[in-house]
């Protein structure tokens, strides 16, 4: 089975600590949190594109990926080995509990010599990339976090009784730097909803800026697709949160 890929921000820690604080690859595999095969991995994709640290000026996470993970070359397709249809996958990937290793695996079963999974999502990323390109977003640190809860429930078993309770998913990452803060909740609702922002506040010790969420019920009782006349909930006003320090969160 494939290691899934690092996130850009810690194979960026990984040259850091090679590079600039010369560790081993041991010491950065311990520090980092993943085996020495994936650190030596990812060091020896940034020899083959010629990195090192600091990155070039400018480099962002998307130029990084390109450069560790080009797309495959077309040379490798041939009749034996048909390539999927990506606009099937990409449409099938919008349905709910579907998975790209559930369509990989779809597609071997019906091609038993067809491409791996690795080749599989690097090349339907780098397809994505070209049909549906994105808006780039710049983000200023401690500016914006972006809250919802997740669209799955989840189990949480007592360790005592063995009791399983469902529960929803809050979930909350800063818009600069993906630091991520997760709660579960045993509803959507409104009180839940601002105690799971009272706990946020206090896990990063301070406040952004903006709290960017969706339409979800909880948080806006005039839902409009475009914004325009979407309406907070009154409950979610600076005067019903407790007191939280006053700092920019990272």
């Amino acid at each position: 089975m494939p290691t899934q890929r690092l996130s850009m921000r810690r194979i960026k820690e990984v040259l850091r600590l090679k590079h600039f604080q010369g560790l081993p690859e041991r010491a950065i595999a311990r520090s980092v949190g993943v085996s020495n095969g994936v650190v030596h991995s990812y060091l020896s994709r940034a020899r083959s594109a010629g990195l090192s640290w600091p990155l070039p000026e400018g480099m962002t996470d998307e130029d990084l990926e390109l450069l560790l993970f080009p797309a495959p070359r077309p040379a490798s397709q041939s009749p034996q080995r048909p390539v999927p249809d990506w606009s099937y996958i990409d449409k099938e990937l919008r349905r709910r509990n579907v998975t790209r290793r559930l369509l990989w695996e779809e597609y071997r079963a019906v091609n038993p010599d067809g491409f791996g999974y690795t080749w599989f999502c690097t090349t339907y990323e780098a397809w994505k990339g070209r049909v549906r390109p994105s808006m780039r977003q710049i983000h200023l640190g401690g500016e914006k976090v972006f809250v919802d809860f997740a669209g799955d429930t989840i189990d949480i078993v007592d360790p005592l009784t063995g009791e399983v309770q469902p529960m929803k998913l809050f979930v909350a990452a800063m818009g600069a730097s993906n630091y991520t803060y997760a709660e579960a909740c045993p509803s959507e609702s409104l009180a839940d909803w601002i105690r799971a922002h009272v706990n946020l506040f206090t896990f990063l010790s301070g406040t952004p800026t903006f709290v960017v969420c969706d339409n979800l019920k909880a948080a806006v009782s005039n839902p409009d697709r475009y914004g325009s006349e979407a309406q907070v909930q009154r409950g979610l006003s600076r005067d019903r949160l407790p007191p939280v320090p006053r700092r920019r969160a990272g």
